[in-house]
């Protein structure tokens, strides 16, 4: 394959898969400049990763939830945001841009207090129940995050319970 084919394909790829990133760059920006700056550091990223990618081993889609979270989780590190301006809780008009740019429906209390619970979790369990509502198997989770199923299993049985306990406390807060 020329160098022209490769990047050629590296864009097809990148384009046919944008989602990915502009979800994981939703879930750890506090800001849309940030999230603009996270896109960009994730796509060098993956086009410095592109030559070891190997579609044998993983599917595209696989690989490069890996290498987005690691990106983003690795930032969200290095940057050590102070526990009040760590995220900006994930809003409905971040999934906006998530979504191809097609506006969607005003969330209920229930779904915005979802979102804020997301927002509020570490990097980690964000990157798990991110990849958990994409539907992605435990096997596939575990393959992106570098960690086994089970452990998959329990944080993400840790994280719906937690998240059931504060839902049925937002939703008791709401209706009072």
């Amino acid at each position: 394959m020329t160098a022209r084919q490769h990047q050629q394909r590296f864009e097809s790829l990148l384009h046919e898969h944008r989602g990915i990133v502009f979800k994981v760059a939703c879930l750890y920006s506090r800001s849309a400049t940030d999230r603009e700056d996270l896109v960009q550091e994730i796509s060098v990223q993956l086009w410095r990763s592109f030559g070891g990618y190997d579609e044998a081993r993983a599917k595209f889609s696989t690989w490069m939830y890996r290498i987005a979270l690691n990106v983003a989780i690795s930032q969200a590190r290095r940057e050590r945001w102070s526990e009040a301006s760590r995220f900006e809780p994930l809003e409905a008009h971040h999934l906006e841009t998530v979504g191809g740019g097609e506006p969607i429906a005003e969330p209920d209390e229930r779904l915005q207090a979802m979102y804020t619970f997301i927002g509020q979790l570490d990097p980690l369990n964000r990157a798990l129940i991110l990849l958990y509502l994409e539907d992605r198997s435990y096997t596939e989770i575990a393959e992106i995050l570098g960690i086994s199923e089970t452990n998959v299993a329990t944080k993400i049985s840790r994280i719906k319970q937690k998240m059931r306990g504060r839902m049925t406390g937002a939703v008791t807060t709401v209706r009072a």
